[in-house]
């Protein structure tokens, strides 16, 4: 009985004898009561960064402090001399009366809270409203995706049978989920053919490189050919096994893919003919076709695009061009056929004449056309690239009928508006501006691209990137200042109008030697992708670093001035 009075005793006065240290009391010089604390060593309390744990008593006013009675405790470190070690979990439960003994601790002063918030609302609201105005972050996304510094051939794709047959890559597509990729194989009708077209226009006539295409000693028309499409998605992809081979019996000059249905593709054919394949069909793919009729080109066709029916919203139209001189929309028809449904004509004396046209011959001869770009800002508006080395701004509401007389089973009508000033020989390639409404890029067989507004003739810049042709420029989906060109030396160019308005911010090499490259398509979906074919019959799909995939601040701007400063 006695052992356990002196134990309680002095468990009693270890209990006063505690000292804690308490700044924020001893910067203000406050005390609590019912609290022992020594403040001998507590540093100032500025800004009440300290956090201190406090001990409660009984509130005495007259009890002696009394000190601890027990010896010094020694103590030592010293190393684990264990060999082994392993992981447990606590096995004890949670004691509720210590849960509550700390929410019982844990006290907040909800007068004193209120009367903070009530002080610091005003400020708190003014700085919210300045940053809610504040532009310094406009124009900048946020991505969530891994920067990627340099620009990375990911894939090189091919058909063997193909290029055992010398055949080119004509045209790429990707389809309308970005994961495939489409290239049609066929013959491209370059430095022969646009060697005897300059001739003959230099001559004073117009008419279609249809017969040079046969140089080689082949008839292009009956031709066997391939459509090959890649799913990059799959697993265990094979570069030089495509998920499907169609067989064509003529060269394939253009393929297309449909803008929400990712199984259709439509292409245009060297024997004039379209048709339009079903990808999810294995047995038979051809779903529809114009067929050799009256209303059929009887040239190749070089540019084949998907449009909208105004009239029936479930269905689609399919426009073409070619080198005849039509430009032709068609309309699906029941049992597998394709009807034409209108048609614009070029004629050369109804081409405007707003330049020096030196090279036409005024007549009703046809002028061939080569390309063809819709404005993304208005629906009736088109810019075609014409044999000649023109490009042409045409409207799809033009009324009056082209001159030249057909056997076609709707009449045709003459769409030029305008004439821009010429590249030097035929334009290969036209595209309009996703950002501006007035600004379209065309390239030809000299080396140059063009920079127009359709607001004035003259090219707003012309830039030298080849020394021989180019066959295809494109716009970026996602950056205003950036462009691409395909060229016959083999190089893939990429251009940051930002960075400089005179040379490419990146050339690419995508073949041995001075292979030409015929096209190339940037991925709308997966807009770091770029596809580009060339004639050795193979398909390069491109990485694109974060440089040319992420819109700066300003851009729009910039664009803007670019096209306004010299417009003035």
């Amino acid at each position: 009985m006695f052992g356990v009075c002196c134990f309680l005793w002095r468990l009693h006065a270890f209990c006063n004898s505690l000292t804690l240290p308490i700044p924020c009391c001893r910067a203000h010089g406050q005390t609590l009561p019912g609290i022992q604390a020594s403040l001998s060593h507590a540093p100032s309390c500025e800004g009440h960064k300290y956090v201190t744990q406090l001990r409660r008593h009984p509130a005495s006013n007259h009890e002696p402090e009394k000190s601890c009675q027990t010896g010094k405790i020694s103590t030592a470190e010293t190393a684990v001399q264990s060999h082994t070690s392993r992981d447990a979990s606590v096995q004890t439960d949670q004691s509720k009366d210590g849960v509550q003994d700390f929410q019982k601790e844990v006290q907040v002063d909800s007068t004193s809270l209120l009367s903070f918030l009530q002080r610091v609302e005003d400020a708190v609201i003014k700085e919210l409203n300045k940053n809610w105005k504040s532009h310094a972050f406009d124009g900048y996304e946020v991505n969530w995706t891994d920067q990627n510094e340099t620009v990375l051939c990911l894939h090189t794709l091919s058909y063997p049978e193909a290029q055992n047959q010398n055949l080119q890559v004509t045209s790429v597509s990707w389809n309308a989920t970005g994961s495939v990729v489409a290239c049609s194989y066929g013959r491209h009708p370059d430095f022969k053919s646009c060697c005897l077209s300059q001739a003959r226009q230099d001559s004073g006539n117009l008419f279609s490189p249809y017969q040079s295409s046969r140089l080689d000693g082949g008839d292009w028309s009956t031709e066997k050919s391939y459509v090959c499409t890649w799913n990059l998605d799959r697993r265990g992809l094979n570069p030089q096994r495509p998920d499907l081979v169609v067989d064509v019996p003529s060269s394939v000059m253009c393929l297309a893919f449909h803008p929400s249905q990712p199984s259709l593709i439509a292409g245009g054919l060297f024997s004039g003919e379209l048709v339009v394949w079903d990808t999810s069909r294995t047995e038979d793919p051809v779903i529809w076709r114009t067929g050799m009729t009256d209303d059929t080109h009887t040239d190749p066709v070089y540019q084949v695009n998907w449009l909208p029916d105004a009239k029936h919203r479930n269905h689609d139209r399919l426009l073409s061009v070619s080198t005849d001189g039509k430009i032709l929309v068609w309309r699906e028809e029941r049992d597998g056929w394709l009807a034409l449904a209108e048609g614009f004509a070029v004629v050369a004396q109804q081409i405007p004449r707003s330049t020096q046209l030196k090279k036409f011959a005024w007549g009703e001869a046809a002028v061939g056309v080569t390309s063809l770009s819709f404005s993304h800002f208005d629906p009736r508006v088109f810019v075609v690239g014409v044999e000649g080395g023109y490009s042409l701004k045409c409207s799809t509401a033009a009324e009056t009928l082209a001159l030249r007389r057909t056997g076609s089973s709707v009449p045709l009508k003459a769409p030029a508006e305008l004439t821009f000033s010429p590249h030097a020989g035929p334009v290969y390639s036209v595209s309009c501006s996703p950002f501006h409404r007035n600004l379209f890029l065309s390239c030809g067989t000299d080396g140059q691209v063009h920079l127009h507004s359709l607001l004035q003739t003259q090219p707003l810049l012309t830039l030298q990137l080849s020394k021989q042709y180019l066959f295809c420029v494109r716009w970026s989906p996602v950056r205003p200042l950036v462009f691409a060109a395909a060229s016959g030396e083999g190089d893939v160019h990429l251009f940051d109008f930002e960075k400089s308005l005179q040379k490419p911010a990146l050339s690419m090499k995508q073949a041995v030697g001075d292979c030409p490259v015929y096209c190339l398509e940037f991925n709308i979906k997966q807009t770091r992708l770029l596809a580009a074919g060339d004639a050795t019959g193979t398909v390069k799909v491109w990485q694109l670093s974060s440089d040319f995939t992420e819109q700066g601040p300003r851009e729009m701007n910039h664009l803007e001035q670019l096209a306004s400063e010299i417009m003035d």
